[in-house]
């Protein structure tokens, strides 16, 4: 006996992508998923169509030429100084500029001695008073005429702690301006910088040894002070050595050293000829009876700046060649441990 038991075909899935009149329209078929690429791309299709690079660009306007503008011309007018105790300046160039007199003379003091402590200055050009110098000092700065810097001194036995000084030097500037102006003597030499910076604190008390011996020439009737420092001396000398070998080769160098020495009157000790760190050359007043052909009379003194680093035979030879031999306070504590046993040498050297 056979049953006949119904049976359902299988429905097509929704979603199903196979053709309608196919072999197997059993197969089911799944869509696909979503390619977040070909989103991303169609994105960028979308937004290029739209970009402004696809726009019609504006027409830009050319930028005219410049016109030219007549300036006013520029006049000299004072510059307002923040003292108003002081005169105005007239804001000229470097070879007219309007100086005054102290600020003329630290020009000159800087350019001789080619480097100048600010505290000596202080005392001797603006009579203790730190404010105008300081004012002066700022002013010459910024008109490119000098610099300053502070340099540390050594320490010695008195001093626990380091001290600093400030110095001035001439720059070239300030140079080329003294040599314009043309107020120093004809023979005075002028320097600008430093030339050896670990001597500084040596050099910066030239000047005071020197305004020291000023007033003793001063009182002797000295006038018209030029200073050569041991920088011309030493050059000269060296000319004058080099001139006399080279005219007699075969000349003994000890003789030719000696007679040197007494051309630049120069003292000759233990065969080599001592050069001074300045010497001061001065006019003096004729004497009664005094031919005015002769020219006038002059003089001269040498000095020297002793410090610590100097030795018990540096000194005998400088106390030798009777040079005005200076020291500081500090120095001279120094030397004295040096030559305790030679009292006639510590008599020879004089205090700063």
């Amino acid at each position: 006996m056979r049953l006949d038991i119904p049976q359902e075909l299988p429905q097509r899935r929704e979603g199903n992508d196979a053709a309608p009149g196919s072999q197997d329209e059993r197969t089911v078929t799944r869509k696909l998923p979503d390619n977040p690429v070909r989103h991303h791309l169609k994105s960028l299709e979308e937004s290029a169509a739209d970009s402004r690079w696809n726009r019609p660009q504006a027409t830009r306007k050319r930028a005219e030429p410049p016109r030219e503008v007549l300036r006013p011309r520029r006049h000299h007018h004072p510059v307002p100084f923040p003292d108003p105790r002081r005169p105005a300046r007239m804001a000229t160039n470097i070879v007219g500029l309007d100086l005054r007199p102290e600020e003329k003379q630290l020009l000159r003091e800087a350019g001789r001695f080619r480097v100048v402590r600010t505290a000596d200055l202080r005392e001797t050009l603006y009579h203790g008073k730190a404010r105008p110098l300081e004012n002066d000092l700022r002013y010459l700065r910024d008109k490119g005429l000098v610099a300053t810097a502070h340099i540390n001194l050594r320490r010695d036995g008195r001093r626990r702690t380091i001290e600093r000084v400030e110095v001035v030097t001439l720059t070239k500037e300030g140079r080329s301006l003294l040599v314009h102006q043309g107020d120093l003597p004809g023979d005075q030499k002028i320097y600008a910088g430093l030339v050896k910076p670990r001597e500084v604190e040596h050099d910066s008390q030239i000047y005071r040894a020197y305004r020291k011996e000023a007033e003793k020439i001063a009182e002797r009737g000295g006038t018209n002070l030029r200073v050569r420092l041991d920088f011309e001396i030493k050059a000269d000398v060296q000319k004058a050595i080099y001139a006399e070998r080279k005219a007699v080769p075969a000349r003994d160098m000890a003789e030719i050293k000696e007679q040197v020495a007494r051309q630049f009157d120069l003292p000759f000790v233990d065969g080599g000829i001592q050069i001074p760190d300045a010497r001061i050359e001065y006019d003096l007043p004729r004497e009664a009876g005094h031919d005015i052909d002769q020219g006038p009379r002059t003089g001269h003194e040498d000095i020297e700046v002793l410090t610590a680093a100097y030795h018990a035979g540096h000194l005998r030879a400088k106390a030798q060649a009777g040079f005005r031999n200076y020291a500081s306070a500090s120095d001279r504590a120094t030397l004295t441990a040096k030559i305790e046993g030679d009292h006639r040498l510590m008599e020879n050297i004089l205090e700063l």
